[in-house]
């Protein structure tokens, strides 16, 4: 696991309390990242598809605010997600019945707040045990009534989706041919296991034309996300630094950066 990189959680918990305690615990850790939180499974949702975190901690009752926990999980198996995250549930609640439906809605962990050892800190070591587990090649397409391994080719697929969803994120528009570029380099970074030709050489060899045609390409798209999307989308969506002289982040740079954020979540 990549200890620079804070794991990403949206907390959807109506209680107060629990609310302040998960955040101090992450303010004193440097291994999680909180995205998001809210007291509703709708807003929750709405969460989940907008930031894309890596893990969500679920409530099950949300009594004070709106929905639950249950239903949370019935609109994310509903929902097309590029990314699926784990999902942590939490609850007072220790009826088998209910257990039961979490698991058949596809939860992969369950912490009753009543145990002996429950804490917030218990909470996050599991989901990065969990996150260290996927990442060493674990990682299935869960259903409901079965499990399957992901082939080579549903890999690929799930991996263009993510890239699609955060190119779409930060208005990278489809009219420019850049897009489809960029699109392509970041796939091919991720998977990329020696560093040897760059994989904007690679495009422009594949395509029968200039490495400078392929890279002005991908910067023309580049630069139209930049000078029509909301200045607070892209700096909530691309974190990393860009030079104040240039004003937009290089071809190069730009698929390194997804690369990096997107292999590191996969």
């Amino acid at each position: 696991m990549d200890k620079s990189k804070p794991m990403t959680v949206v907390l959807i918990e109506d209680d107060v309390g629990d609310c302040i305690n998960f955040k101090d615990c992450a303010n004193r850790r440097s291994d999680i990242s909180f995205v998001g939180m809210t007291d509703s499974a709708e807003e929750g949702l709405k969460l989940v598809q907008s930031r894309l975190p890596e893990a969500v901690i679920l409530d099950l009752q949300l009594a004070r605010g709106s929905g639950s926990g249950i239903q949370f999980l019935e609109m994310l198996n509903k929902t097309n997600l590029t990314f699926r995250p784990i999902v942590m549930v939490t609850s007072t609640n220790q009826s088998r019945i209910v257990n039961d439906r979490i698991e058949e809605l596809g939860a992969d962990w369950y912490f009753c707040k009543k145990q002996r050892d429950y804490s917030e800190d218990f909470v996050f070591d599991t989901l990065l045990s969990l996150r260290r587990h996927l990442r060493a090649g674990k990682r299935t397409n869960r259903t409901i009534e079965n499990v399957m391994i992901e082939s080579p080719e549903e890999r690929q697929t799930r991996i263009y989706k993510r890239i699609d969803a955060e190119l779409d994120l930060i208005g990278v528009r489809a009219k420019y041919k850049g897009r489809t570029y960029l699109r392509e380099g970041i796939f091919l970074q991720i998977c990329a296991e020696k560093k040897t030709v760059s994989v904007i050489e690679q495009i422009a060899v594949k395509n029968k034309n200039a490495y400078n045609t392929i890279s002005t390409v991908m910067q023309t798209a580049i630069n139209d996300a930049w000078g029509n999307s909301a200045p607070e989308e892209l700096l909530e969506h691309y974190t990393a630094r860009i030079s104040i002289k240039a004003g937009t982040p290089t071809p190069s740079d730009f698929i390194h950066y997804y690369a990096d954020k997107i292999r590191n979540s996969i």
